[in-house]
């Protein structure tokens, strides 16, 4: 095989590592941050800041699937659901795998270098828990937490990036997002029960079984619309946004209804499909909010 030949398929290999196609949970949040704080800024779409922050979570969220993967890699293995993980296998070299994290953490720094220095000075914080939460399940039975505090920062980051000041209303976005990943966390720990309690993994399925963590993300996305409301409220919100949380309102029961704890057979479509659909449409009823109250391309 040609190093040409070899070099696509390397990349290939370690996109599906990534699983990049998730970026689709976490990025419509970050949008709706930053679409929010241009039309309060000068009501027009700041093309450069919101290409940089597309750049800033896609790097972000790679670097941390990737720290993921290469320190769970010895139980990944051990676990019937994740043995056929590209590291795992070998489809992906440990070289490899630590040159891809490497680089999409320098493409998270320098996108945030040239948002601004506030972006830049806070850039290593953002960092810390996408490391810290892999190694979480070896010392808290609430690694989802970690996971949540992780993701709540990119509404706040991309507030930042587009005006380089502190918000409270960013907060509240990133509150929701993290609470409602968390809860969804929660949802899909549910299939590894057997195994992490055979290697001594812990997590909120592990520790208080199917059926608690389930109550639990049900708690989780009720705090997630109340969330998802008050900011609403706290943004002057018009019409437009107020129907996108209604469907989501709408997406999280029919997640709840599809997954119980003697029957996880939809738990996929319930993770993938549902959480998928939920950023996607309240991003598109945000945008279509804004737009009818101003904001210009």
């Amino acid at each position: 095989m040609s190093v040409a030949a070899a070099a696509p398929g390397r990349t290939r290999a370690f996109l599906r590592l990534v699983m990049i196609e998730h970026s689709v949970f976490a990025l419509p949040f970050a949008y709706i941050a930053a679409l929010t704080a241009m039309f309060r800024d000068n009501g027009r779409m700041h093309w450069r800041e919101l290409i940089l922050v597309t750049v800033c979570m896609v790097g972000l969220r790679t670097f941390a699937m990737a720290a993921n993967r290469i320190i769970d890699r010895e139980i990944d293995s051990r676990n019937p659901r994740t043995a056929g993980r590209e590291l795992v296998t070998g489809a992906v070299s440990m070289r490899t795998a630590y040159t891809g994290s490497a680089i999409a953490l320098l493409v998270f720094l320098g996108s945030a270098a040239a948002l601004n220095p506030l972006c830049l000075l806070l850039a290593p914080i953002a960092v810390v828990p996408m490391v810290v939460y892999p190694y979480g399940k070896r010392f808290t039975d609430f690694p989802h937490a970690i996971l949540g505090i992780a993701q709540a920062m990119g509404p706040i980051g991309a507030w930042l990036a587009v005006t380089g000041t502190w918000s409270w209303d960013a907060v509240v976005l990133g509150l929701a997002v993290g609470v409602w990943i968390g809860g969804f966390d929660l949802i899909f720990g549910c299939q590894d029960v057997a195994a992490d309690r055979a290697e001594g993994v812990r997590s909120v399925p592990a520790r208080f079984g199917i059926a608690g963590a389930l109550y639990g993300a049900r708690a989780c996305h009720v705090v997630t619309t109340g969330l998802l409301a008050w900011y609403a409220v706290r943004t002057d919100a018009g019409p437009a946004f107020w129907v996108g949380l209604a469907v989501v309102a709408c997406a999280f029961v029919y997640e709840h209804s599809i997954v119980k704890p003697g029957d996880l057979s939809r738990l996929n479509r319930a993770f993938f499909s549902t959480n998928g659909f939920v950023g996607i449409s309240l991003f598109a009823f945000a945008l279509l909010d804004l737009v009818i109250r101003g904001l210009g391309v």
